[in-house]
């Protein structure tokens, strides 16, 4: 569930005044904002603004939590459930841009603001979460759910609230719930310190090339990237090479070197394991507190707790379905690694392949297999053709526009921004914003979320969603744009699938809009998106060479087709390998040494030699950056389910067949969590979710 922290606005100015009165420029947070559709004002936006407003709408918050729960009338859905939707719309506003910048634009200046400040919203949050007499006013109207004439959806919220109360520990002892405030704080205090420190790690390593002779193999793009790295450091006539992905990945999967290669591999794979930036002694930190939170929370462990809330409801359920698609991975890449290994051979390699050959020698059988070179797709995959392609889907499928609003306000200027309309009146639906280039002070990796959700505020109003996507793909260089890699336009149709579950979704509360919905069930929306991409169709309508506006030949298309399902091993392996990794985090009390745990798990579940896991331990942010994904990374695989029985309809239907089309959008992307996701599942599919219908899909029948 998303955080909770809106409301009325009604007691704000007694504690904000004095703060506002004694600064010499208005915050721009203190009030709602006067762009078109709230969008926040960037250009006005100070740091030094955030402290101010997230203690003005603490006390906000903690004014009106006051006002809920010294309320005498008998609690019901009106006074106690609707406040709580909105308990402090200027901390809803300063949050909802603090956590943005602390992912994507953390300057030193903000960091230091941030240290200051995640300790209070953590203080704060804890206090509505844990306020025992709010939770007896949400069990009341939880113990009357069915006598008190409630909507189907308002009851749904009321039942998501007390799970929500109760699964933060509000019906503990006071002991109790002290011990959990204090494991909360040191807890978020640790997730602060790994993003710090694997932001730091990555931006400190570099690889510097000075004989030309060692970029041979890697695209062209790659080589004016790296020189212009070079350039920017002062190394002028040289290529550097960062642990970004659009310097990485080219270099582990085209450079000749193997030298290169290695070095890039290794350096990657031990990201923040030493010195200063190790975030070592962190992850034994968390692995602890998490073990002690599951059992003051009544649970036997840490996985067990966080498994029960989603669909899986065990850590045994999630880990049967990830060595359900595991074992056969692992046969699979198996047989990759052989076809490997004979091509080395036959070019008289004389060396064993190793993880660092992993991509490259995949790409060369690839190519020898299907005679394609992925470098000579990316000239037809320039970033505005690839939105192109994904908007025009977007508006076939879901009847929706993208306007450019070249005037909206930015934080940093190579973002933009978009009206997204409904293609046949015009109404306006929600804003979409997109962040697509590495920086020093943007996370790696890329995500979804939203800077406001649908639903009623504390007006009474209902307010459209303002939605972003961010990335870190390869960037424009010199002449050359900006062009994606396979992965790359993957990845951007993915991220907009998260977007259009929050752009598309009708429901009427926040806390029930977008993806507030199970974990292991949102990126069912993100990975059926990813679909439309590479399918021929599609492909014709966007993929254009970028000098000469061509379309992809046909023969292109159809090698991609073929090699739809190759290296499905490396890649099923990898994320399952990770996913199980986590689980036995979640299921373990202690850890004291990482590196020994990781290998451990390794030997148990049968990792090949020649995969590593998709993420190893410091750099596992899914899981060790906060709880968002901890002991549920295997929900990847678990949506990948219903992805890939969802695609199969419209398989057999038409990718864009106007009813399959149309149910998909009712109950699945407007539905948000208004009902429970197996009955919106079964709505749109007619049955359960067919788990064979991945090892189909994966090419394991």
């Amino acid at each position: 569930m998303k955080k909770i922290l809106t409301m009325m606005a009604g007691a704000l100015l007694l504690a904000a005044s004095p703060q506002i009165m004694a600064q010499e420029r208005e915050n721009p947070f203190m009030k709602p904002y006067d762009t078109k559709y709230g969008i926040p004002p960037f250009d006005k936006i100070q740091t030094t603004d955030f402290l101010p407003a997230i203690k003005a709408g603490i006390a906000e918050q903690e004014a009106n939590l006051f006002n809920i729960t010294r309320n005498r009338a008998v609690p019901d859905f009106d006074n106690t459930i609707l406040p709580l939707e909105n308990l402090s719309p200027i901390l809803e506003r300063v949050s909802g841009v603090f956590y943005h910048y602390e992912e994507a634009l953390s300057t030193p200046e903000f960091a230091e603001i941030a240290d200051e400040a995640i300790p209070l919203l953590n203080d704060a949050s804890n206090k509505v979460n844990l306020d025992e007499m709010l939770f007896q006013r949400i069990q009341q109207i939880y113990d009357r759910r069915d006598k008190m004439g409630l909507t189907p959806v308002q009851k749904r919220l009321v039942e998501k609230y007390y799970r929500s109360f109760a699964e933060q520990g509000a019906a503990l002892p006071a002991d109790k719930k002290a011990e959990l405030v204090k494991i909360n704080d040191e807890l978020s205090k640790l997730f602060i310190q790994y993003n710090r420190n694997l932001l730091a790690a990555t931006n400190a390593f570099y690889i510097t090339v000075y004989d030309k002779e060692d970029l041979a193999g890697l695209p062209e793009s790659s080589v004016a990237q790296a020189a212009q790295e070079a350039k920017n450091r002062g190394l002028d006539g040289l290529w550097v090479f960062t642990l970004h992905g659009p310097s990485r990945l080219p270099v582990l999967q085209s450079a000749d070197s193997r030298g290169l290669r290695e070095a890039m591999y290794k350096g990657y794979t031990s990201l923040a394991f030493t010195g200063s930036n190790s975030n070592l002694p962190i992850i034994e930190k968390i692995v602890r507190l998490r073990a002690q939170k599951a059992k003051i929370m009544g649970f036997d462990n840490f996985a067990q707790m966080m498994t029960s809330r989603v669909m899986a409801k065990t850590p045994e359920a999630a880990s049967d379905l990830l060595l359900s698609v595991f074992e056969p991975a692992v046969k699979r890449s198996a047989e990759e690694v052989k076809d490997m290994q004979a091509y080395v051979d036959a070019n008289g390699g004389g060396f064993k392949i190793a993880p660092w050959d992993y991509y490259y020698y995949a790409g060369k059988v690839k190519s020898q297999k299907f005679d394609l070179d992925e470098n000579e797709l990316r000239p037809y995959f320039s970033l505005d053709n690839v939105l192109k392609g994904m908007f025009e889907c977007a508006e076939k499928l879901w009847g929706i526009k993208m306007v450019p609003m070249p005037d909206a306000p930015k934080y940093i200027e190579d973002m933009a921004v978009y009206d997204v309309v409904d293609a046949k009146t015009g109404e306006h639906i929600a804003v979409w914003m997109c962040d697509y280039f590495p920086r020093a002070t943007k996370r790696q990796g890329a995500w979804m979320e939203q800077l406001q959700s649908c639903g009623i505020f504390e007006d009474g109003k209902e307010r459209r969603p303002i939605v972003y996507n961010v990335g870190n793909f390869t960037p424009p260089a010199g002449d050359v744009p900006a062009l994606l890699t396979i992965d790359e336009v993957e990845t951007t149709f993915h991220e907009f699938g998260h977007a259009l579950q929050a752009i598309l979704s009708r429901a009427p509360y926040k806390s029930l809009a977008g993806t507030n919905v199970d974990r292991d069930y949102v990126e069912m929306c993100s990975q059926i998106n990813e679909h439309w991409a590479f399918e021929p169709e599609v492909l014709k309508s966007y993929a254009r060479h970028y000098k000469t506006g061509e379309v992809i030949p046909d023969e292109l298309i159809e090698k991609v087709g073929k090699a739809s399902k190759f290296n499905q091993g490396f890649v099923a392996t990898e994320l399952a390998g990770a996913a199980l990794l986590d689980l036995k985090y979640g299921q373990t009390p202690e850890v004291t040494d990482v590196v020994a745990f990781e290998k451990k798990v390794g030997n148990e579940i049968g990792m090949p030699e020649e995969i590593t896991y998709r993420y190893r331990s410091p750099y596992f942010k899914h899981i060790f950056g906060s709880d968002g994904y901890a002991s549920g990374y295997y929900t990847y695989l678990w949506a990948q389910v219903l992805e890939a029985d969802a695609w199969e309809l419209f398989k057999q239907k038409g990718i864009f067949d106007k009813k399959t089309a149309a149910s998909f959008k009712k109950n699945i992307l407007e539905a948000g969590d208004t009902e429970d996701p197996m009955v919106l599942f079964k709505k749109f599919r007619g049955h359960a979710p067919d788990a064979k219908a991945l090892l189909r899909l994966r090419g394991f029948e």
